[in-house]
């Protein structure tokens, strides 16, 4: 594996993670306009890049190709890894001196892939992977998560509600397997509208980076 500063990551590197439809996309733009607008230097980024690994997940999340679920999870890994490690990715990024927020990171493998294929190659794949300075858990009712899936124009086929309500379940495992291991880990109340969650983000994230980081 490629070396990397630990303490900068440790710094500023955020993650969110939720279920499908617990809004962590809406979220972390709202964070990262906030940041800025209190002038730090913030980029956004998500998993599944937008990298050719990434879009060739996107293709099997969308149905329109069908492989193993042992695939997925390789592939999950190997997306991450030039995600961290590759060209204007998460460690050069913040050993610029930016903030990097993603929407997912491994977390969400643990959940997802330990549910479709076992517990085990996700945790084999993800293992060496460096933990965020902060991850940010979305704590969602399934049924509200899928209630705003359903007015998406198209869903993905992880999407249902029988399979959200054992993500959720597995979220929570691997969570606190995680925060056994040193991951720093807050909930969030995801339930609430837009505006009260998005304050609860703020008192997670001011507090962590006015022990961690500056401008």
């Amino acid at each position: 594996m490629p070396s990397y500063n630990t303490d900068e990551l440790k710094k500023r590197f955020i993650v969110i993670e939720g279920i499908d439809g617990a809004g962590t996309t809406t979220q972390m733009k709202f964070l990262a306009e906030y940041l800025r607008a209190r002038g730090y230097r913030c980029a956004t980024t998500s998993e599944p890049t937008e990298g050719s690994i990434g879009i060739l997940i996107r293709s099997i999340l969308s149905g329109e190709r069908r492989v193993a679920p042992s695939t997925v999870a390789y592939l999950f890994a190997s997306d991450r890894n030039e995600h961290l490690f590759g060209s204007d990715g998460i460690v050069e990024q913040v050993e610029s001196g930016s903030i990097v927020i993603s929407d997912r990171y491994a977390l969400s493998s643990l959940a997802y892939q330990g549910l479709t294929c076992g517990e085990e190659l996700p945790l084999r794949l993800n293992g060496t992977f460096p933990a965020p300075g902060l991850t940010l858990l979305f704590d969602i009712a399934p049924e509200v998560a899928i209630e705003r899936i359903n007015s998406r124009p198209k869903k993905e086929i992880y999407e249902t509600l029988e399979f959200q309500k054992r993500v959720c379940e597995m979220y929570r495992k691997m969570a606190n397997r995680l925060q056994s291991q040193g991951w720093n880990i807050e909930r969030i109340e995801a339930n609430a509208d837009i505006e009260t969650v998005h304050h609860e983000i703020l008192s997670k994230v001011v507090s962590f980076l006015g022990a961690s980081a500056t401008r």
